[in-house]
């Protein structure tokens, strides 16, 4: 099987200057504080996968979504290759909750220069590249 790359795109949701993270379990980098997002399925926009997995896993709505950054993360030990891409937005409604917890631990919310450790390599390599923090900085 020939390995390719496969594209995640992940979404920082701000509400009141805050982030969202989740702890990551039962797939590569468990144990890791993430971003939520996802797998681009095929035919949808990077906006269409932020809103649809925000939703599915943490039951909330977002609103001013703008492109960020992306990242070239490659996981050596688990073989596997990610161009992520970020998407910028902000909480709109609905209550936060655990809605993949066979995925998750739970939710959180950080301030963007207080992001707890350890953390998933793609948002390793974001910080290495600069944390968009707020929705409107580019």
């Amino acid at each position: 099987m020939k390995k390719i790359p496969r594209i995640g795109v992940a979404v920082i949701v701000y509400k009141e200057g805050e982030v969202l993270l989740g702890l990551r379990k039962n797939a590569h980098g468990e144990g890791t504080w993430a971003l939520p997002g996802g797998h681009l399925e095929f035919g949808e926009s990077p906006e269409q996968c932020a809103v649809r997995e925000v939703m599915e896993e943490t039951g909330m709505a977002v609103k001013n979504m703008r492109p960020g950054p992306y990242t070239n993360d490659l996981f050596e030990k688990e073989g596997k290759h990610y161009i992520t891409l970020f998407m910028v937005c902000e909480y709109a409604s609905g209550d936060l909750t655990l809605r993949e917890p066979h995925k998750c631990s739970g939710w959180e919310w950080f301030a963007p220069d207080a992001l707890p450790e350890p953390r998933f390599l793609s948002l390793q390599n974001l910080l290495m590249k600069g944390f968009p923090r707020s929705v409107a900085s580019p």
